[in-house]
């Protein structure tokens, strides 16, 4: 299949920021060559491109080395699953891994005992056999930004049929609340950083209530994990070693963090109580969803109750034109898919 031309200026621009010392210019073209990408073939090599760019970043920037290293190694480590065969990038992940090591960094896996000699938040988990206090770690702990930068803004790129049969592309802007929902904040966050929600669908859009997306395995409502393991294995507490499948991997509930069903809420999708993964839903201005709140007194056992963790403050109209879009005889399916082309953290 031939490489579209657009795609291929993105990447000749990239490689040039990259050999010429602007990794940061590189990513923001790759970014947009993601999206222009065609295949796995393309993808995988985006992607191997990001991680040589994030390589070269931690080079200039000793002081956050660790965290852009890691995160290279995460893309190359997507390359490969995109296109196991290609040799540069094996190549370049092994000379990252080699500088890694020499630097000891990690390769930022979540399951490792220690890391730079001390005790990781799952070291600790495997150490004290104690949830709360690896749940505290990740409260205070996060690799996308630091306290004084205030609250992360995620841009949605969403691709849809209006109710009037126009071809709408479109972005939601949606502040995330670290504070008050740290788990589901991180989890969400690093399956961003990771491009699983980019080309994914809204699968389920009720009028009046809420649009519904995140599955990063079937695209159609089955499938969504946590990014990370978190102490919770669907629903149960239990330890990682007891939970071998990643689709099992589970965040627990923050119900209780005051966030409200308010419009523009964003709030994580489960199937039960402490089952929340991946898939999360947007209110609409007119949704009614209130009655998924937490209040005091309510049994979440018996009485869903969710997390909200984030609101719209850019685009709602484009969560309400999806909530209204024509759909199947069930009534929540899209009669044409809502995409959601891309998600990306907001610099």
């Amino acid at each position: 299949m031939p490489i579209p031309e657009e795609l291929q200026n993105r990447w000749d621009s990239a490689q040039e920021m990259t050999d010429s010392g602007n990794p940061d210019g590189a990513l923001d073209q790759l970014r947009s060559a993601w999206e222009l990408s065609e295949n796995d073939s393309q993808r995988s090599r985006t992607m191997r491109m990001a991680a040589d760019a994030g390589t070269e970043l931690g080079m200039a920037d000793e002081a956050n080395r660790k965290k852009h290293w890691q995160k290279a190694y995460k893309n190359y480590s997507k390359a490969l699953d995109l296109d196991a065969k290609n040799k540069d990038t094996r190549r370049n992940m092994n000379k990252l891994t080699s500088m890694m090591d020499e630097n000891s960094i990690s390769l930022g896996l979540g399951f490792q005992m220690f890391d730079e000699g001390n005790p990781t938040p799952l070291g600790l988990l495997a150490i004290f056999a104690s949830i709360a206090l690896a749940l505290a770690s990740f409260k205070v702990a996060t690799d996308f930004f630091t306290e004084d930068q205030g609250n992360p803004i995620v841009v949605l790129s969403v691709q849809y049929t209006s109710d009037g049969g126009a071809e709408v592309n479109g972005e939601i802007e949606i502040e995330l609340y670290i504070e008050e929902a740290p788990l589901h904040v991180d989890s969400f966050l690093m399956h961003v950083d990771n491009y699983r929600y980019d080309l994914t669908e809204f699968h389920r859009v009720i009028d009046g209530f809420m649009i519904q997306g995140g599955d990063i395995e079937h695209k159609k409502g089955s499938g969504g994990y946590a990014a990370q393991y978190y102490g919770w294995c669907n629903g149960q507490q239990a330890e990682i070693e007891d939970c071998p499948n990643l689709e099992d991997w589970s965040i627990p509930h923050e119900h209780e963090n005051g966030l409200k069903h308010t419009p523009g809420a964003m709030a994580a999708a489960h199937a039960g109580l402490n089952t929340d993964g991946s898939q999360f839903y947007i209110v609409p201005s007119d949704g009614s969803a209130s009655h998924l709140d937490w209040e005091e007194g309510k049994d979440c056992t018996q009485s869903s109750c969710h997390t909200v963790f984030g609101y719209v403050i850019k685009g709602i109209e484009h969560v309400n034109a999806i909530s209204e879009v024509e759909k199947e005889s069930d009534g929540q399916t899209p009669v044409n898919l809502v995409k959601l082309v891309s998600a990306q953290l907001k610099s």
